[in-house]
């Protein structure tokens, strides 16, 4: 190649660099909006919706607002926050997206596999045109986006999908905070019953027992179960030993049981509305959905 060719190329290169696609920014919520575009009234409020939802449901619907997916189309980047988030359930793929490119004008909803039955491109292009855009070219762009996610609901609570079985964040000690003081109590109250009536190690299995079961049956967790029921059992067992210490022996104990109890390490934690740490399940996406803009 000939020192005027490389030039030219040069040139345009410094004239027309390339640019990189928009990062997929974290899933940190049901709703994420990198415009604030949504007053925090707003995010609470459709957090909730899409909690309550996916609670009774066990389908996930998120919402997305970024200001451009220059140079990409809309379409191609909502496959790819698709595939990044992979909201709804795993072999199930009822999760439904709502993508909003505030600064580009242009809005898709992105549908997983499980859902095309019912959110179909029609029905999303439809809720696109006729909810949710023309609140968008008023300004209202948080009235668009609740009426468009109620509709999309709407909807996909008339597909048939299988019940959502119950579940807990293992990962978060707030969630598992209060099984445990449950537990405790159970061990202490419901227990002395049991061992006074069948002895120490018969009532104490039997507490673990029954913890175990209504743990499972709560929770649908064998292994919490098990682990809730193992604990019962254990302080069940041992609980007894404390009631034959001495006066100032069950003083001493009694004072440091009650600072550990008093110390807000669990109750802290609690904070904002997705603060448990939302995830997407698994669900697959194939490209169904529609794109509109205002």
């Amino acid at each position: 190649m000939t020192l005027s060719v490389w030039l030219v190329v040069a040139l345009f290169a410094f004239a027309f660099p390339a640019s990189a696609d928009v990062a997929v920014p974290q899933l940190t919520g049901r709703v994420v909006d990198q415009t604030g575009t949504l007053s925090s009234s707003d995010i609470a409020a459709l957090t909730q919706k899409l909690r309550d939802f996916e609670t009774r449901k066990g389908s996930q619907v998120a919402v997305l607002i970024v200001p451009t997916t220059q140079p990409e189309t809309i379409e191609q980047y909502a496959i790819r926050v698709a595939e990044a988030w992979k909201i709804g359930r795993k072999k199930i793929d009822d999760g439904a997206i709502l993508v909003v490119a505030k600064n580009d004008r242009h809005l898709r909803i992105e549908v997983g596999y499980g859902l095309e039955g019912a959110l179909t491109d029609v029905t999303s292009r439809r809720i696109i045109d006729e909810i949710i855009t023309p609140k968008f070219r008023t300004g209202d762009f948080g009235g668009g986006i609740s009426d468009g996610v109620d509709r999309m609901i709407k909807v996909i609570d008339g597909e048939p999908l299988p019940v959502p079985s119950p579940t807990v964040n293992f990962g978060n000690i707030d969630d598992l905070a209060p099984l445990f003081i449950v537990t405790l109590f159970a061990s202490l109250g419901v227990g002395g019953f049991f061992r006074a009536m069948l002895g120490r190690l018969v009532g104490s299995l039997a507490t673990g027992g029954i913890i175990a079961v209504l743990s499972w049956i709560i929770l649908g967790s064998a292994a919490l179960a098990l682990a809730l029921g193992a604990v019962g059992f254990v302080i069940g067992f041992i609980a007894d030993l404390f009631s034959a210490m001495g006066p100032a022996t069950r003083s001493s104990r009694g004072g440091s049981w009650s600072s550990g109890s008093s110390g807000g390490g669990w109750s802290s934690g609690s904070s904002s509305s997705d603060s448990g740490g939302f995830s997407g399940g698994g669900g697959s996406f194939g490209g169904g959905g529609a794109s509109g803009s205002w």
